[in-house]
């Protein structure tokens, strides 16, 4: 149930309604816009109707919340949500965010040198993962905590944000300590424990959608850690698994604009591991762009050839500086920008 106050309710009417939901056993979640707040309301269809909510101080209108989802609807929240951060850069506002960076942290001296680079291009956001998922137990695990003291380093002087993947809820203090966004990965989508414990957490967490997951459970998912009152999240559409077998998966852009449409979240559209190409990497980033994108993540690495993992969808830094280029106009045609 959404709950529209009129623009001159005070914080008195708030509270008071909030409390009467609270005394009925509901959740109660207050969103604050620029010219109204709502109150959301999630719990037993039965007590929700019973409450005479329109009559109550303040309010203006009451609507029930068709879709399975509520708190990340557009039913909810009609203006898009804009994660802030304190060095002033932003996801979800006019501004497009490119996060770059290797898929496995490797040593001080990798890193270093691919966030310099990164930063030198416009990305302002560096990606490295220190824990990671692989097919294989016999592939490279990722450094663990030391990979996350490299970031820490990295960040510290670059002045580049922080994202890696949390994989083990044990670890996220670790993360919360090292990291500016939490990245859960495309196979923990619907590890709802993982997901319950990154909604209590106090920093913005970035969602990959599952390789199978329609947009339905991928937005159900997003709600479990919404409902643990973390509304910072950005889904991450990175390519699903169909019968195609050119390319690693298979990119859905079609998702872009009907997320957009359904969902206050920004939205990020990964090209490499959508693709599993490098050669592919910079045309589906325009493409992402121009279907409506709100940021980039694009896997970058100094020697592809000698990568830990993922090697072959890694552009070079040279190569990287092109993608940013192209993209800049792409955004300028949908009236977006990316800084220089």
């Amino acid at each position: 149930m959404i709950i529209v106050l009129k623009p001159d309710a005070t914080e008195q009417d708030i509270q008071h309604i909030s409390g009467k939901l609270q005394e009925n056993g509901l959740k109660v979640h207050i969103s604050k816009g620029a010219e109204r707040t709502i109150i959301g309301a999630i719990g037993d269809d039965r007590i929700l109707a019973g409450l005479p909510l329109a009559i109550f101080p303040g309010v203006e209108s009451v609507h029930k919340i068709l879709q399975p989802f509520k708190l990340v609807s557009r039913e909810f929240k009609k203006e898009d949500t804009v994660i802030r951060f304190p060095n002033g850069v932003t996801i979800g506002g006019p501004e497009i965010q490119v996060m770059a960076g290797p898929c496995a942290v490797e040593s001080d001296e990798q890193l270093l040198y691919i966030a310099e680079r990164v930063k030198s291009a416009g990305a302002k956001i560096l990606r490295g993962g220190a824990f990671k998922p692989r097919t294989s137990p016999y592939t490279f695990q990722g450094l663990g905590e030391e990979g996350l003291h490299h970031l820490s380093m990295a960040r510290e002087k670059t002045g580049l944000l922080v994202i890696t993947e949390l994989m083990d809820p044990r670890d996220l203090p670790l993360l919360e300590k090292h990291t500016d966004i939490i990245q859960i990965g495309a196979r923990n989508m619907q590890n709802f424990r993982l997901l319950s414990d990154v909604g209590e957490s106090r920093k913005p967490v970035l969602l990959k959608r599952g390789l199978s997951a329609t947009i339905k459970e991928f937005l159900m998912a997003a709600e479990y850690i919404a409902s643990r009152g973390n509304q910072q999240i950005i889904l991450c559409e990175r390519g699903i698994r169909t019968f195609e077998t050119m390319t690693r998966n298979t990119l859905d852009l079609n998702a872009v604009p009907v997320l957009k449409s359904l969902t206050h979240l920004p939205v990020l559209v990964d090209p490499s591991h959508g693709t599993g190409r490098w050669d592919l990497v910079i045309p589906m980033a325009r493409a992402g762009i121009a279907a409506g994108a709100d940021a980039l993540m694009v896997e970058v690495h100094n020697n592809p050839e000698e990568a830990y993992s993922d090697g072959e969808e890694s552009l070079i830094p040279d190569n990287f500086d092109r993608p940013m280029k192209e993209t800049r106009k792409i955004a300028l045609a949908v009236d977006r920008f990316i800084s220089e």
